[in-house]
């Protein structure tokens, strides 16, 4: 429901991410904020940020 109402906003929905990760996972958690925030970059700015 959440990347529909992204997809209404003109929010590309790949950016939005959701992850289950164990308190115990640290490596883990860090690969994954790492290769998305990767996955930001290059997606570029965020169209509603223009609008501003």
């Amino acid at each position: 429901m959440t990347r529909e109402l992204l997809d209404l906003m003109g929010i590309d929905n790949e950016r939005l991410a959701l992850e289950w990760v164990s308190s115990a996972e640290a490596a883990r958690f860090a690969e994954i904020v790492t290769s998305f925030t990767q996955k930001i970059k290059d997606l570029g700015k965020n169209p509603l940020g223009e609008a501003a």
